[in-house]
């Protein structure tokens, strides 16, 4: 699986120097040995991979973004990797698991690749994210987990809450705009 992520990791074309320098921090970290996976909620061990799951209408252009609960932010949605599980898997399942939707990806491998320090309640770690662009339906309504999120809202790509969402969203939705053409 450790290959397997590496993989997946070389295969994403960076955005801009940011984002290479995160894709070789991952390439680095995945090829010193350390434990790729979460074991223990909430920081064991305290770099670990997460699956993000950017869901758009690019129609509407507009993404879903949950109002985290723990984190305080508007993120897209996703998780922690679970041991040996592919990271789309984890997409797949999440999104299942967070909104009740069934996973069609628009892109079938990583689009974006992060390296962030969490805030909130369960701060103070490095989650190793993997961004999977997912289709979506503005106009359906959405189900969501209230034990996790405080609502849920699709924004246009215009409204985005930068102020107060993962501090790598902005490259990200220049990223996916770039490529949908807009």
């Amino acid at each position: 699986m450790r290959e397997r992520i590496a993989e997946l990791i070389r295969a994403v074309p960076p955005l801009d120097s940011c984002e290479e320098a995160h894709q070789s921090r991952i390439l680095d970290w995945i090829a010193s040995g350390a434990p790729l996976f979460r074991i223990r909620k909430p920081d064991v061990p305290a770099r670990h991979l997460v699956s993000y799951i950017a869901l758009v209408d690019p129609a509407r252009r507009k993404i879903l973004l949950v109002d985290h609960r723990n984190a305080g932010l508007w993120l897209p949605t996703g998780g922690h990797v679970e041991l040996d599980e592919d990271p789309a898997v984890t997409a797949r399942r999440e999104l299942a698991e967070e909104l009740k939707l069934e996973a069609s990806f628009l892109y079938p491998d990583p689009f974006f690749l992060t390296v962030t320090r969490t805030i909130g309640i369960d701060a103070n770690h490095e989650d190793v994210s993997l961004w999977y662009v997912l289709a979506g339906d503005a106009e359906r309504p959405t189900w969501f987990d209230p034990a996790e999120f405080n609502g849920v809202a699709w924004f246009g790509f215009d409204e985005v809450p930068f102020e107060r969402s993962d501090p790598h969203l902005r490259r990200f939705m220049n990223k996916l705009q770039a490529r949908l053409g807009i």
